[in-house]
């Protein structure tokens, strides 16, 4: 997904692009069968991936992805670490969240994009 306003998301499994700029890995657990040498990242902010679980209940269900939604946008907002995160990851002009859902409609890498995105307000404003 590319936008002008630097931040963009992307599968890790996804091939690396020479545009993604900083590659940051947002899932709390390293992807499966992907190595660190082939997933290129430049930072991995665990504090910016949800609650495992918040993970857990939500499941990818398409029709839990509003309330999800909401309570992981209140879970970033509580955690102070989530914050330093946002604030290091953001110092980069055009970042690549990088996510390991396989769906690529309903997972926390387009919840999070829009909370930097509007500087750590709520997705939902």
């Amino acid at each position: 997904m590319r936008d002008t306003t630097g931040v963009r998301i992307a599968r890790v499994y996804d091939a690396y692009q020479a545009s993604d700029g900083y590659r940051v890995l947002v899932d709390r657990l390293w992807p499966r069968g992907v190595s660190r040498a082939a997933a290129r990242i430049d930072d991995w902010a665990k504090n910016l991936a949800p609650s495992a679980s918040l993970r857990r209940w939500f499941g990818h269900e398409p029709a839990r992805f509003e309330a999800f939604r909401r309570f992981y946008i209140e879970e970033l907002l509580s955690n102070p670490a989530a914050e330093e995160d946002r604030r290091r990851v953001l110092a980069h002009p055009m970042v690549t969240l990088l996510y390991a859902a396989s769906t690529t409609k309903h997972n926390h890498a387009i919840v999070l994009r829009e909370f930097l995105i509007r500087g750590g307000a709520t997705a939902e404003s």
